[in-house]
């Protein structure tokens, strides 16, 4: 199970990539499972050395009692500390963002999420991006 943010492919170049952990609640998790999150407008910021994902919206869990959660709630990720300075050094440069891009599960059946240190797209970029896509896609409906 895999959930993608395809919108910041789109709007960002991404520079870097991260792997982190989220503390999730047990609705959280099923509802992730179930594929019932959305990325619009979620971003991560660094808050008193802490890195918290904000506006990410999981469904509530539809068979949840009243232990269910906030759909929007901010959430903490699980990086190194040098890791988190790191990123917190980039984003003091202008320009740059945090924008999660993909959440998955491992192995271990751990929920991680991939997040990128990004730079907006000028409209040029964008163009040129549906440009390419149209073209792989022209490609793949001659082949098949």
């Amino acid at each position: 199970m895999e959930l993608k943010n395809r919108q910041a492919f789109f709007e960002y170049h991404i520079d870097e990539h991260y792997v982190a952990g989220m503390m999730l609640t047990g609705t959280e998790v099923k509802s992730l499972r179930a594929g019932r999150a959305s990325f619009n407008d979620s971003y991560c910021q660094i808050h008193k050395g802490e890195m918290i994902l904000k506006s990410l919206h999981i469904a509530e869990y539809s068979h949840g009692t009243v232990n269910n959660h906030d759909p929007v709630r901010d959430r903490k990720l699980l990086l190194q500390k040098r890791e988190i300075r790191k990123i917190a050094a980039k984003l003091k440069e202008k320009g740059y963002t945090l924008v999660p891009l993909r959440i998955f599960f491992t192995e271990k059946n751990l929920a991680k999420i991939e997040i990128g240190l990004a730079k907006g797209k000028k409209l040029y970029d964008k163009r040129e991006s549906i440009r390419k896509r149209d073209v792989d896609r022209e490609m793949k409906r001659n082949e098949g």
